[in-house]
């Protein structure tokens, strides 16, 4: 039972919860979505990523210097508790400001990749948060 309590651990902290929320909103997300859509830091968004794939939770890949997340394939916990996260989550008041602000940065992100003519990475990565 130790790989399971690892997987309960994992939604035991906030921001890691609040990270699983995003990646159920969209199927990748730069870690500079995640850092701009929770206001911390770099190293605090690499280091709950980091957490998350070591646990099995999310599955990364590098696009020259940026770091695209997704959630992983799902086995029987993912298949069983995705769902359920999914639908107590999103009753959250908390939970519909983070899927609008992800929804305002994704727009502002597009908006400003289509004025630089950036299809190269994560530009985002160059310009502030909302």
């Amino acid at each position: 039972m130790k790989a399971e309590a690892r997987w309960f651990k994992a939604l035991a902290d906030e921001t890691r919860l609040q990270i699983i929320w995003l990646l159920l909103q969209a199927e990748e997300l730069c870690v500079c979505d995640i850092m701009a859509v929770l206001g911390i830091s770099q190293s605090k968004a690499s280091r709950h990523l980091r957490y998350l794939y070591n646990v099995g939770w999310v599955q990364d890949r590098r696009e020259g210097l940026w770091m695209y997340y997704r959630l992983a394939p799902q086995g029987r916990w993912e298949g069983l508790l995705l769902p359920a996260l999914r639908t107590l989550l999103a009753e959250l008041p908390e939970a519909q400001k983070l899927r609008q602000r992800l929804a305002d940065w994704l727009k502002a992100k597009k908006k400003a990749e289509a004025a630089e003519g950036s299809e190269a990475g994560c530009s985002a990565c160059a310009f502030n948060s909302l």
